[in-house]
Formats: structure tokens, sequence, C-alpha cells
């Protein structure tokens, strides 16, 4: 998938998303401000996520759920950790055994411990408006 949008189509970029991806670990690569959260968001209120909440800038992971408080997908943002000894010590590995969706922000930060079927996400930003999305 190779395709441009705006903020008013993100819901119909977020439901190609999980139509391309090919496992349940997305990994987003883009600059600060290119919306990852956002398109994070939508991705998880298509899969039915009761709350998306905040991005998880504040820490390193949240947790959604749907309705019934079931969990469905983990949102990690690992931005502010120095080096992948963090990721393991908070027991990233185990959130990557579970039966959930995993949203991964910054995952240059842990490049050891991606899953090999992973998809990556590359988005980049045109212009204020404007972004454009690769899946691989």
């Amino acid at each position: 998938m190779d395709i441009r949008y705006t903020e008013n189509e993100i819901t119909e970029i977020a439901k190609k998303v999980i139509e391309k991806a090919k496992s349940k670990v997305l990994l987003f690569h883009a600059p600060m401000g290119a919306g990852k959260t956002t398109l994070i968001k939508a991705i998880a209120k298509n899969l039915g996520v009761a709350d998306a909440g905040n991005s998880p800038t504040f820490g390193i992971v949240n947790e959604y759920e749907n309705k019934e408080g079931e969990l469905l997908a983990y949102h990690f943002d690992f931005y502010r950790i120095n080096d992948e000894m963090e990721a393991l010590d908070m027991g990233f590995e185990d959130y990557l055994n579970r039966d959930a969706w995993v949203f991964i922000e910054w995952p240059e930060k842990i490049e050891s411990f991606l899953p090999e079927d992973s998809t990556n996400i590359f988005i980049e930003i045109v212009d204020m408006q404007t972004r454009h999305i690769k899946i691989s």
C-alpha cells in the first residue's frame, strides 16, 4: 500500500492498514509530528477499542481494551528509551507473546527484539495536511 492521505481520511486509512497487516505487530516509522499516534488511535478504534485514550508519550506502554474489558492491543512509544535493554527490563518480550495487537512507535530503538513478520508502516510528511503512507 502506497497512499497519500489527510486526517479527514484517517478512518479509511486505518481500515486499509488492518487489511494489509501481515501480523498483529505494527511498526510505525515516522518523524515527530507525522501522525503516528493519530493513526494508531484510528486503528485501535476500528478494532473495537472502547477508549483509545492518550498518547503513551507520558509512559512507554498503553493497554487498549474493548467494551467488555478484554485486551485488544498494546501501544508502545520507545522514543524515550536509551538502549534496548530498557525494553527487556520492562518485559517487552512477554507482551509479544500475548494474543493482542502490538503498535510500536520508534521501533528502531529496539530493532533486535522485533519479530521478523512485523508489518512496517512508513509515514512521511508531505505538507501540513497531507501524509504519505507505505506498508511493507
